[in-house]
């Protein structure tokens, strides 16, 4: 619960308990590096982007702070957010994902792609594989949606977006997925 992970990280905080951030990473470091490699399409580098998000909260630098309408995922899942963009910024990399990506990354060895790794489902692994060919904006919102079980008032809160806005992106990006995925030979409903 990230009730109890705003807590973890607090004990470490301030009482230097380095069990409770390493519990923290454990949780969260597979479910990042899916997250932010949907920002980079890389792997090494979405593994480092969560290494150093990890380095931002162990060195105390940001501080957590406990809000009703703000749970400790989604302010760990702003910190990963604002990496990914800072690498691509510094890269002058647009956050956009291209038809010929998608292309390759399907035609890419399987067996290599961070979904197979972190994930276990196969249908899971088959909607990863198809948001990566939808929209960036839409294949953000589904993923916090679909694989992190937030809701749009966190999830608003991560992309800086109003209610209203994020509630759209979800809509349309649910009608894309759906398309992209029926695209790829599975059926919507299985």
């Amino acid at each position: 619960m990230s009730k109890n992970d705003g807590l973890l990280y607090t004990r470490f905080l301030d009482d230097h308990d380095h069990n409770a951030l390493e519990i923290l990473f454990n949780k969260y470091r597979d479910s990042l590096i899916l997250f932010i490699h949907g920002f980079i399409q890389n792997l090494d580098d979405a593994e480092e982007l969560m290494m150093d998000t990890f380095a931002i909260l162990a060195s105390g630098t940001t501080r957590y702070k406990a809000k009703e309408n703000a749970s400790f995922k989604t302010w760990l899942y702003a910190i990963a957010k604002n990496q990914a963009l800072l690498y691509l910024r510094k890269r002058k990399i647009k956050y956009i994902s291209t038809e010929k990506d998608v292309l390759n990354n399907l035609q890419a060895d399987v067996s290599f792609q961070p979904v197979n790794i972190l994930l276990d489902n196969e249908r899971d692994k088959r909607l990863y594989r198809a948001m990566e060919s939808i929209d960036a904006n839409y294949r953000q919102v589904l993923f916090l949606q679909c694989f992190e079980n937030m809701k749009p008032e966190q999830i608003c809160r991560i992309i800086r977006k109003n209610i209203k806005q994020t509630y759209n992106l979800l809509a349309r990006g649910k009608e894309a997925l759906r398309l992209a995925y029926e695209r790829m030979g599975n059926s919507w409903d299985s």
